[in-house]
């Protein structure tokens, strides 16, 4: 029944295509394992997601904490929680989010297969397919495993895996890739690969994990959390063993003022300010039609600063349509026109290159168009259609190399089109028309010129990113001569620096083509994933737009990938951003959301800072000051509140298209620093006044808080200006709301009531503050943040 081989320490049968494998084969087959089941990559479980979010230094931290304020009975002092439980939150949902996606990722659709055993029709599960079985593929049917045919013959769409559209014909002897469709034809074929060998799925190999993002928000937040993890609890212990032998508190006010200048130093509302920022933006982008999978995707959109495209679906919109025709020989325009309209109305191909024609010359709505006798419709295999009339005679059109495959004269005249466009020839023959076509007797009577159909605002989008300093390469799998006249038809820059990769050397170092050239023809999945990671490491920030399970590689490479709609669900899948209505032009808003996004964010990240810079040094200077630390709590809350939580949250929404500049740590460093110093300065002020004076702990805490306000809402004003409406609106809000919060709930933040003396020690030491703020304002920090970076 079957022949056996081996290969690869593996037995191969060679079964009879009528017959099939035995049913003992078929055993052999799945106790060696060699069974169509594609073993994906584990992703982590959602319970230790859960335990990874909930059991973290910076949560345990809080939680002893509060802990401390529950033993104090002092509970009004633990809302600082409600912002650590809603930070674990939306970790969490991030996290399951993502690992759901991953799963999903799935290049085969098929559930099931036709296969030949024992000598009869089988229809059976896609994971019951063993290595070596006869498989029947016709019309419709999805290439499940990879196999080599052996008898018929069929057209096959490999769109899915290399994004062009043109089919291909398949014989005996060609291999059938896994993931690709039967269009025509039918044919029997061996199964060569199973499971995770088969090409759809080492090319889905590598893209079936959860990639890191690369979000200068979320590195400088970790950056920022990582360092007061550490130093926060060494601190906190001789905090409290200063406070409790040294300032003549108990053990419970030890414990509150602790916990005070320790949640201080967290800034643990920044998190949840930043999530809560770009959720806005992900909100404003889906009313714009554009999905935002990952959160911290818009800010890394609005970094890039190189941009790879496919051309298919991006600059064009993966149709044709028809440039004009170039009448022949003795025939008019109007002949070459009429026969092109009985074509297509005659015929029904349905490839992309006919359905422009149709679009062109077909008659629209009307029934009533000339009928011909015989239709001829189009095939891989022989590369032209045509119709007989025996009115008319006979038109075909198709490939010169085909109708006329000797005739160096129309070779010339086609070679001159062929740079600029693709090209067809239309025909004509009197004798009756038959699919054994008599070449010799045709006719020339035009060449058919049709191109790309490029989108209608592609080169208003691409003109927006050269503006912006936004490098942009195309990567392709067409012909890089082609492709290059496309990018000259959108007036890319650089439209004739191309390269067909299908001829690179293996000696040939990618890193430098990537920075040489902006074309790139005849790519494979594996190049655009190459060329995407050496422009990253040549510290490029890159975004990949594509449509196609041939750029799911590069896209997952990329720092920030983008996808069209109606393009493979797995490139749906694995992207950060999806344009739901396929548009290109959508790029330009998305980035525009990222720049308001991450301008907003550095404005509200420096007021986080400050009390954390302020909190920090406190802390270590009041270990060495005899005196009690100035804050508790409660009072943290109302600070936190009026000059960082409000402020922050209406100043983040505010539209801001500026273009990101320089490093955001820094940025937020250089505001933060001066503010954070300027507090300190003003608390050691009020520690001599309570030293040199002996006053009571609650006068001393009251100057202190409310001078500590005055300065926060200066920094609001100075990180404001210029001021709009909303802008004095919030400021006026915050100053009222702070008079009425020191004045009217005196006693719920446990401060004494103003008098003459207090409001005369506020403001002298505020109007100090003042000059010592413009002074370390104009100092540097360079040589603080280098040393913090590192």
């Amino acid at each position: 029944m079957s022949e056996l081989n081996t290969e690869n320490n593996i037995q191969r049968y060679n079964p009879d295509i009528n017959f099939g494998l035995s049913d003992e084969q078929v055993q052999s087959r799945i106790s060696q394992n060699l069974i169509n089941i594609d073993k994906n990559i584990s992703t982590k479980k959602t319970s230790d997601i859960i335990k990874n979010n909930i059991f973290t230094l910076f949560n345990f931290i809080n939680f002893v904490l509060a802990l401390g304020i529950l033993y104090t009975g002092s509970y009004r002092n633990l809302l600082f929680m409600g912002v650590v439980i809603c930070n674990a939150c939306i970790g969490i949902f991030q996290e399951i989010r993502s690992k759901k996606t991953v799963e999903k990722l799935n290049l085969i659709l098929s559930n099931s297969a036709n296969v030949i055993r024992n000598g009869k029709k089988l229809k059976i599960k896609l994971e019951k397919v063993v290595l070596d079985d006869i498989i029947y593929f016709t019309r419709g049917n999805q290439i499940i495993s990879d196999c080599i045919i052996l008898e018929g013959q069929c057209e096959v769409n490999e769109s899915l895996l290399t994004g062009e559209p043109d089919l291909i014909l398949k014989k005996p002897g060609d291999m059938l890739l896994s993931g690709s469709y039967v269009v025509s034809g039918s044919c029997r074929a061996k199964v060569e690969k199973v499971g995770e060998d088969n090409y759809a799925s080492q090319l889905l190999k590598n893209s079936k994990y959860i990639k890191k993002t690369k979000s200068e928000i979320m590195t400088t937040l970790n950056k920022i959390i990582k360092i007061i993890s550490i130093i926060i609890i060494p601190i906190g212990i001789l905090l409290f063993y200063r406070q409790f032998n040294s300032s003549g508190f108990n053990i419970n006010s030890s414990i509150v003022t602790t916990s005070a200048a320790l949640t201080g130093m967290i800034p643990e509302g920044l998190v949840l300010l930043t999530s809560s920022v770009l959720a806005v933006g992900v909100v404003r982008l889906s009313k714009r039609r554009i999905l935002v999978q990952d959160i911290y995707c818009i800010e890394t959109l609005a970094r890039v600063d190189t941009l790879c495209l496919d051309k298919t679906g991006t600059i064009t919109e993966g149709t044709f349509e028809v440039h004009g025709v170039v009448p022949q020989n003795e025939f008019t325009q109007y002949d070459v026109t009429d026969a092109l309209n009985l074509i297509t109305n005659n015929l029904n191909d349905d490839n992309e290159t006919f359905l422009a024609l149709k679009e062109k010359f077909a008659e629209k709505n009307n029934n009533n168009f000339e009928k011909t006798e015989i239709n001829i419709p189009f095939s891989s295999e022989k590369k032209w259609s045509g119709v007989y009339s025996s009115k008319y005679g006979t038109f075909v059109i198709g490939a010169s190399e085909f109708l006329f495959p000797n005739n160096i004269n129309i070779k010339n005249k086609i070679s001159n089109y062929s740079k600029y466009y693709r090209t067809l020839v239309l025909a004509h023959s009197n004798q009756v028309l038959s699919p054994d076509l008599d070449k010799n007797n045709l006719r020339l009577m035009g060449i058919i010129l049709i191109k790309d159909k490029i989108r209608h605002n592609a080169e208003k989008t691409l003109k927006f990113f050269r503006k912006q300093g936004v490098d942009i390469k195309v990567i392709s799998g067409d012909n890089p001569v082609t492709v290059s006249q496309i990018a000259e038809r959108v007036k890319l820059e650089n439209y004739d620096k191309y390269i067909d990769m299908s001829k690179l050397q293996p000696d040939q170092d990618i890193k430098n083509i990537a920075h040489e050239y902006t074309i790139f023809g005849r790519v494979t999945p594996y190049q655009k994933q190459e060329i995407i990671r050496s422009l990253k490491e040549s510290n490029k920030t890159v975004a990949m737009v594509g449509d196609g399970v041939n750029d799911v590689l590069a896209m997952k490479e990329a720092d920030c990938s983008v996808a069209m709609a109606n393009g493979s669900d797995i490139a749906r899948n694995v992207s950060h951003l999806v344009l739901l209505n396929s548009d290109f032009a959508s790029m330009p808003k998305a980035v525009a959301e990222g720049r308001k996004a991450i301008n907003n964010i550095q404005r509200s990240a420096t007021l986080f800072l400050v009390k954390t810079i302020y909190s920090f040094l406190l802390s270590l200077l009041f270990f060495f000051i005899p005196a009690p630390y100035p804050f508790i709590p409660i009072q943290m809350t109302l600070l936190s509140a009026l000059t960082i939580g409000i402020p922050s949250f209406v100043l983040a929404l505010e539209s801001n298209r500026e273009k990101i500049k320089g490093n955001l740590f820094k940025n937020i460093l250089d505001k933060s620093l001066p503010a954070a110093m300027t507090i300190v300065f003003s608390i050691l002020i009020s520690v001599s006044i309570y030293s040199f004076f002996n006053i009571n702990y609650q006068r001393y805490s009251t100057i202190n808080i409310i001078t500590t306000g005055l300065i926060g809402i200066l920094l609001i004003y100075k990180i404001s200006t210029p001021l709009n409406k909303l802008r004095k609106i919030l400021l006026t809000s915050i100053s009222v709301l702070f008079f009425i919060g020191i004045t009217r709930f005196s006693s719920l933040f446990e401060l004494e009531s103003l008098n003459l003396i207090n409001i005369s020690l506020i403001l002298i030491i505020f109007c100090v503050s003042i000059i010592f703020y413009d002074y370390f304002s104009m100092i540097k920090f360079d040589k603080f943040y280098k040393k913090i970076k590192n």
